[in-house]
């Protein structure tokens, strides 16, 4: 670091503290909580002073990345004037000095009224510690260590003046071929729901004006999950009782665990923009749930009204927005622009202004940045810390999923030979995942040098990764793949896809292993040696050949920073695989979209009742082959069911009671059943309670996930486990829209997954 630079970083610190002296600030202190009603009459007292550009301001969120250099006095300039009410994207430099401090400082000492910023950015599953990609951490079915993985990138991003971040992501995920499905927390929407208020709470904790929280902000408001084909930002089209029973419960339980805020989605939902959904941004979310936070729209999506068809110019655009429901308005610059002349024009009214910005001071209040808007001090403790690295390696062990394990070919023997084959075995930047954005590879501990100190002792490995990456076609180096496979005692396959294929805009219309990765598993299949595959991807793959020829499957995601010692721990033994999936694993992309929580149809299909295509014979009757909900070809179950997991050892389920078989309105009853470690090591299983309503005045899922819960059990142990239901857990939206619980007949099941389990029935009666 030359002295120019130095002396500069010197001075913008020393002015950063004398600011801080002035304010009567103490760098460690955090802000004072105030009550609800302080806040309102501090906003009261603010929206009077405030002039009409001063107020739009408020409701304008600039990027940072898009300005350059030449653009920064001019910034500076419109935040004295009360014209930006934050900014996203802003870098924590530690060389030429805090970029977000020096901005804050013209908000609050140089602006009329001294409002801070908000400064938000991506933080979506780790700031500098990367943790498994979201997906990764629901396959872990912990909400402690999704809470956890959240607090710690608080931690890292606030000591880097981030107070603000774009997750969790709760849409509901039903289809793989969506690239953002790696983002989201699966397809459940109670165990999305669980986790992602987990997510909220690790962020803003109980305390959001503690300087190490940040607010979350929850996303995609609304239907996201559901674009059309799994192409991103296409339109979807959802019945409203499947939005209040599916998509709107996530939402719903982060605004109940006090979020602060909410960003609006991109597609159309039902040929309504989100982005301008009075409906459910204004009827829903603030009428309904009595939201008070402020709402964001995403990035450009204001503008993207007019290629929607909904907008005729920007203006409009700006109309439609603000009337809509959405204060804050990302990137684009309509409401600076237009605002004035459509509230001259009668079209918004000053009264409706004024509500916008009270949701943006609200936020700003409860963050405590009136009294805090700098950065706060000791980042070089916190980032990448020794604590927070052992957490994500913690989180990464947790979210793998042990697909298949035949012949106990898992875990592997620390005394032999390993050939480590494959494009994903040593991949610092791809183990990270999608949306990470201040994660950087050199922080990374890839595979490769993880297994050769596990196998430092006694074993060997040897590593020929064979492709340059997941979509490479050149199938040159397979002889020398084959080479290093027979003179090894097992095969490690590292496939799937790189981080790039998935995430936003990243959908995909096959979801197998791309490029020549099946290829190479036939012809590592022809040595006759055990083959172990272990799948680094964003979202379920069609394992084809893979499955036929792999004697053990792990599915590992992108697990991030730790991703390398995790999976050596997992695969070798010293730490038993215990991840459940999530989602429903599809056979191939003809299923998509899949999910276990379906409706029944009035010819569901068994194995019976169908002959699969290739048992056709030739010119037989039309319906000889049987007529069932099912494909030809690809049969009616998926490859692995929801909530479906393996581990090193066996579990047997027993002995279902119910503390009643007939509950009124209003009442609860209790289920247990016993679980035997039936194998030989200590594992973890997660079991799970899923209902069904039998008859409702609208068609019923044939199971519904309704709780969950992890047992640790000692080869040959049995524990007891048990589950309270409350009538209001049966509750779902009549024809009405009324949220009811119907009395009625009702199965149970305590089960290791969604497609097993031990029955028992209930009903349920009038109060």
């Amino acid at each position: 670091m030359n002295n120019t630079i130095k002396n500069r970083w010197r001075i913008s610190r020393t002015i950063a503290a004398i600011t801080i002296a002035i304010c009567g600030i103490s760098p460690a202190a955090n802000a004072e909580q105030l009550s609800d009603a302080q806040i309102e009459q501090k906003i009261d007292q603010l929206l009077n002073k405030m002039t009409l550009t001063e107020k739009i301001g408020q409701l304008q969120l600039r990027d940072w990345g898009m300005y350059g250099a030449d653009k920064t006095d001019q910034l500076k300039q419109d935040i004295r004037e009360g014209k930006i009410g934050g900014f996203l994207n802003v870098n924590f430099d530690a060389v030429a000095g805090n970029t977000i401090d020096d901005l804050q400082r013209v908000a609050v000492e140089e602006s009329p009224n001294g409002i801070p910023l908000i400064n938000g950015q991506d933080v979506i599953h780790g700031y500098k510690t990367i943790f498994p990609i979201p997906l990764g951490q629901a396959a872990s079915w912990n909400p402690s260590i999704v809470k956890q993985g959240a607090r710690i990138a608080a931690e890292e991003a606030t000591s880097e003046g981030i107070r603000w971040t774009f997750a969790p992501m709760i849409d509901i995920s039903r289809n793989p071929r969506w690239g953002r499905i790696a983002e989201s927390l699966g397809e459940d929407p109670y165990l999305t729901s669980v986790l992602g208020v987990a997510m909220v709470e690790g962020f803003q904790t109980d305390d959001p004006t503690r300087r190490d929280a940040m607010a979350a902000s929850a996303k995609h408001f609304i239907g996201y999950g559901a674009a059309e084909a799994g192409r991103d930002y296409n339109a979807a089209y959802i019945p409203e009782t499947t939005l209040r029973d599916i998509y709107l419960p996530p939402f719903k339980a982060a605004v109940d665990a006090n979020l602060l805020t909410i960003m609006s989605s991109y597609n159309t939902l039902n040929d309504i923009p989100a982005t301008a959904n009075k409906k459910m941004l204004k009827d829903v979310l603030r009428g309904e749930w009595k939201f008070n936070g402020f709402v964001v729209s995403d990035w450009n999506a204001v503008l993207e009204m007019l290629p929607h068809g909904f907008a005729k110019d920007a203006k409009h655009a700006a109309e439609l927005t603000a009337n809509g429901g959405v204060d804050f308005e990302m990137h684009t610059t309509t409401f600076e622009e237009h605002l004035p002349q459509i509230i001259k024009e009668g079209k918004f009214t000053l009264a409706e202004l004024d509500q916008a910005v009270r949701n943006m001071l609200r936020v700003k209040y409860k963050l405590g940045l009136h009294t805090n808007p700098y950065t706060r001090e000791g980042r070089e403790n916190i980032i990448l810390s020794e604590s927070n690295l052992a957490a994500a390696r913690q989180a990464a062990r947790e979210s793998f999923v042990l697909l298949k394990n035949d012949n106990s070919a898992l875990p592997l023997n620390k005394n032999q030979t390993v050939a480590l084959i494959g494009p994903l075995a040593n991949v610092p930047h791809e183990q990270l995942g999608t949306w990470i954005y201040n994660g950087d590879k050199k922080d990374s501990h890839p595979f490769l040098p993880a297994i050769e100190a596990t196998l430092k002792d006694a074993g060997k490995v040897i590593y020929v990764p064979t492709l340059k990456n997941s979509r490479d076609t050149d199938t040159s180096n397979f002889k020398a793949a084959i080479k290093a496979a027979k003179k090894a005692d097992v095969i490690l396959f590292i496939g799937g896809e790189e981080s790039i294929l998935t995430g936003e805009g990243h959908s995909r219309g096959r979801i197998d292993l791309p490029g020549a990765q099946h290829a190479l598993v036939d012809a590592l299949a022809k040595t006759n040696k055990p083959l172990v595959t272990v799948i680094m991807a964003g979202r379920p793959l069609a394992l084809g050949n893979v499955l036929e020829h792999s004697d053990a499957i792990m599915m590992a995601w992108h697990p991030g920073t730790m991703a390398g010692p995790a999976l050596a721990d997992v695969l070798f033994g010293d730490y038993g695989p215990q991840g459940k999936l999530p989602l429903t694993w599809p056979v191939d992309v003809g299923q998509t979209p899949i999910y276990y929580n379906r409706m029944a149809t009035g010819r569901p299909a068994t194995d019976d009742n169908y002959t699969r295509m290739e048992d056709i014979e030739q010119g037989v009757f039309q319906h000889v082959p049987g007529n069932s909900s099912n494909h030809l070809d690809l049969g009616h179950l998926p490859q692995y069911p929801f909530g479906f997991g393996l581990t090193y050892s066996s579990f047997e389920y027993s002995d279902i009671k119910l503390s009643t078989n007939k509950i009124a309105l209003g009442s609860t009853l209790t289920a247990t059943a016993t679980i035997t470690n039936t194998g030989k090591v200590t594992a973890i299983e997660t079991v799970q309670l899923y209902v069904q309503d039998i008859v409702g005045s609208v068609t019923r899922p044939i199971r519904e996930l309704k709780g969950f819960k992890k047992v640790s059990l000692k080869p040959g142990e049995s524990k007891t486990v048990s589950f309270t239901l409350h009538t209001d857990a049966l509750a779902f939206h009549n024809p009405d829209m009324q949220l009811v619980t119907e009395p009625g007949d009702f199965n149970l099941w305590i089960a290791a997954h969604a497609q097993t389990g031990l029955a028992a029935k209930f009903e349920v009666t009038e109060k």
